[in-house]
């Protein structure tokens, strides 16, 4: 090999990421004459005369490159290369093999066995050089990649602790969600009024409840609140507490008469109610849908608003049914909003469906949405001999046979099942 210039002794910035090199050869000479060369450009070297002693010293001491002799008494450096890429090692380290072989067979052999690059002896500085600082970009690149995969390794274990933090709170939050509706089903008198909550996620913004004042007295209310996920939870939280079923003095659709009981104000003035508070909280941007129903159960007169929610669903008790309500603006777009109220008599046995478009938008297997025809087609479907929650998880259940195969509900689903059954 050719002697080295004072340029080569400069040359060992350039190769980045080896710093030390492993010579293996069974010729003392050869070893000399590479070992001299590598140490005036600025490595450290480690020699080894035969591929089991090379073995020994890399699991000790793993080199960057490994320079390797392919014609060797014992194991052979392709033996050796088989053997050095077994080894168990955090970083990669680039291999040459030393060869007088050319063909194109023995190449294919040597790539096979994991070299990555060859040599054709007698060597030359230059080009051996070369193939150094071609092995060292090589190298930067693969070191500068498993340090990225190591930050994102660590970015991705501290999303999943971050995560599992937000999923352990929505947990939370949702069993807070679910004590907004603490009875599913709770009769009054004959009559009885029934709930169902599905959420799609782990939190939602619908809410349904009931609340009676007094003997004969009930109301109750489906809500879908715009959007999903915490922001509408929060909402239906708020809401739960202006119509607290336990907290009459909290509630607004009710009023303290003569500091001895409460009456249920008109469905359209709770309403409205609901609208002006909503309107005058500046930096809210979500809205609400709702049908609130109070009725007399001496004599089955119902009133009910409808404000921008789904029509409700009268089933009769001769097995007629129809959609009733006036429609009406959702709460909380515009101010100063005046909403409808519809009266309707209920003869016992009559039944009344309240529920979110959770229901008629659902998509369903064919593509298309489930709207109001398929849900009278499956309340009439289950409503034979059905009541109470009976009903609804009956509903439910038919509803998710027709979604598409592990769709699932995209929106929350929610419910109030009212029976009446006279005084």
């Amino acid at each position: 090999m050719p002697p080295t210039s004072q340029t080569d002794a400069r040359v060992e910035l350039d190769f980045g990421a080896i710093r030390k090199v492993l010579v293996v050869d069974d010729s003392r000479l050869q070893r000399r004459i590479l070992v001299a060369s590598l140490k005036k450009w600025g490595f450290t070297v480690l020699e080894a005369d035969c591929g089991e002693d090379a073995i020994a010293l890399c699991a000790a001491d793993l080199p960057d490159l490994v320079l390797s002799d392919w014609v060797m008494p014992g194991m052979s450096g392709l033996d050796f290369c088989r053997a050095f890429r077994e080894l168990e090692k955090d970083q990669y380290t680039y291999f040459i093999l030393l060869t007088s072989k050319s063909e194109k067979q023995e190449v294919a052999r040597g790539l096979d066995a994991g070299a990555d690059d060859f040599l054709i002896k007698p060597l030359e500085a230059d080009e051996l050089r070369a193939r150094i600082s071609a092995g060292a970009r090589i190298l930067d690149m693969q070191r500068e990649l498993s340090d990225k995969n190591r930050l994102i390794e660590t970015a991705l274990e501290e999303l999943r602790l971050a995560h599992d933090a937000i999923d352990k709170d929505l947990m939370q939050a949702r069993k807070i969600q679910e004590s907004l509706v603490p009875e599913l089903t709770r009769d009054f008198g004959k009559s009885r009024v029934s709930l169902l909550l599905k959420p799609c996620g782990h939190i939602g913004g619908d809410l349904v409840g009931m609340f009676s004042p007094g003997v004969n007295r009930l109301g109750f209310y489906s809500i879908d609140v715009s959007g999903h996920g915490i922001t509408s939870a929060m909402m239906t939280a708020r809401l739960g507490g202006y119509l607290s079923s336990t907290h009459f003095d909290q509630n607004v659709a009710m009023q303290q008469r003569f500091n001895r009981f409460y009456a249920l104000l008109p469905p359209e003035e709770v309403a409205e109610t609901l609208n002006s508070r909503l309107m005058a909280d500046t930096g809210i941007e979500e809205y609400f849908t709702m049908v609130y129903a109070i009725v007399d159960l001496r004599n089955g007169h119902l009133k009910m608003v409808q404000a921008g929610h789904p029509h409700p669903l009268l089933l009769r008790e001769n097995g007629d049914a129809e959609f009733i309500g006036e429609g009406g603006l959702p709460i909380g777009l515009l101010a100063d909003v005046q909403f409808q109220q519809t009266e309707v008599y209920l003869k016992p046995g009559d039944r009344l469906l309240l529920y979110s478009d959770g229901f008629t938008e659902c998509r369903l297997a064919d593509g298309n949405l489930l709207d109001e025809d398929g849900l009278h087609r499956m309340a009439m479907g289950c409503s034979t001999g059905r009541g109470g929650t009976e009903f609804l998880d009956d509903l439910f259940w038919r509803l998710t046979q027709e979604m598409a195969p592990g769709a699932g509900a995209e929106d929350d689903i929610s419910a109030v099942f009212f029976e009446y059954n006279g005084p």
